[in-house]
């Protein structure tokens, strides 16, 4: 019924001539999947100025081959330009799947190319599998209580969009090589229903990417007010990382949502991820339990962290915080 339909697509979003890191996580996976099924990992980029470069990081990263799309009307993004871009490619080479990174970008755009493409669309998903030839998409569903496994058998393509910092990016291969195709499809200006007139930071330049941090110092609710961060802080600059927090620390207005993690924050892999007064709630633990190794600092011994957690203090934060940031300058 799809024979016409083959070859696996991942969307790496940019900007500015920049590569975001979902897209080139997503290349992981995606390069174990297409290799299951005998099939070529295809890279899309679009942006006002260098693709190539971006196509060749890209292949780098396990990419068969790069389809890079370039023109001015692509320096910005905006839905109507870049929806025109990929319904054209998808209807011209006719991919089996399209994953695109659950960011900002990519929860904006999946949707409107699924209805384009007349195809399903699964967001947020937290694992990819293959099953007889369809993509099994696996994502968190009734608040994070159950995971769901969803498949897309009667439509092609399938599309779905995919959580930073679940995957792990693979190491670059310097000596890989791939085809790359450039396809010049332009958006007249008329299609393009918005433009960007001034961009508006509202969070502080200085607040870190937790995404892409590779140590994290998380707190909860047993920080107990803003002035608890403070503590968590001093340790997270002795080990060289950022602080990040739960819902709970966020809903209370102690910390800036820029540094939830969790099913309604941010999906975090770092190398050490040390949970402070963290309860361990199956949400929380959606977003961070990827990390390579949870330390967890808790004054219940039955804390539901304990479960996920490599290492684990039964203890006060505030005593065991501190200790260890003693413990970490001693040996720089």
């Amino acid at each position: 019924m799809f024979e016409e339909y083959k070859n696996l697509w991942v969307y790496i979003e940019s900007n500015k001539g920049a590569a975001a890191n979902v897209g080139l996580e997503l290349l992981n996976p995606a390069r174990a999947l297409a290799d299951s099924v005998g099939e070529k990992l295809v890279a899309i980029v679009i942006d006002g100025e260098n693709t190539e470069e971006i196509g060749s990081e890209a292949i780098k990263y396990g990419a068969d081959e790069v389809i890079l799309v370039e023109g001015r009307e692509y320096s910005d993004y905006s839905t109507d330009a870049y929806t025109n871009v990929l319904d054209v490619l998808v209807k011209k080479y006719k991919p089996s799947a399209l994953f695109i990174g659950a960011t900002n970008r990519g929860r904006d755009l999946g949707p409107r190319l699924a209805a384009r493409l007349a195809t399903g669309l699964t967001a947020d998903c937290t694992n990819l599998s293959m099953d007889n030839g369809n993509i099994v998409w696996t994502r968190p569903a009734f608040g994070g209580n159950l995971m769901a496994n969803i498949l897309c058998p009667e439509h092609r393509p399938q599309l779905g969009t995919v959580r930073p910092g679940v995957f792990k990016k693979a190491e670059p291969d310097e000596n890989r090589t791939g085809n790359r195709i450039r396809e010049v499809i332009n958006t007249p200006e008329e299609m393009i229903r918005t433009k960007i007139v001034d961009i508006v930071t509202t969070v502080s330049s200085d607040v870190p990417n937790i995404e892409e941090a590779e140590i994290l110092v998380a707190g909860g609710a047993g920080v107990g007010g803003p002035e608890g961060y403070e503590v968590l802080k001093k340790l997270a600059v002795a080990l060289g990382g950022s602080i990040a927090a739960s819902r709970a620390a966020v809903d209370a207005g102690w910390i800036d949502h820029a540094y939830q993690v969790g099913q309604t924050g941010k999906t975090v892999g770092p190398k050490i991820y040390i949970a402070c007064g963290i309860s361990g709630a199956i949400q929380h633990i959606a977003g961070m339990s990827s990390a390579d190794t949870i330390i967890a600092i808790n004054k219940d011994p039955d804390a539901n962290i304990f479960k996920v957690a490599d290492y684990g203090i039964v203890g006060n934060l505030f005593e065991v915080v501190p200790i260890l940031e003693q413990e970490i300058l001693k040996r720089k």
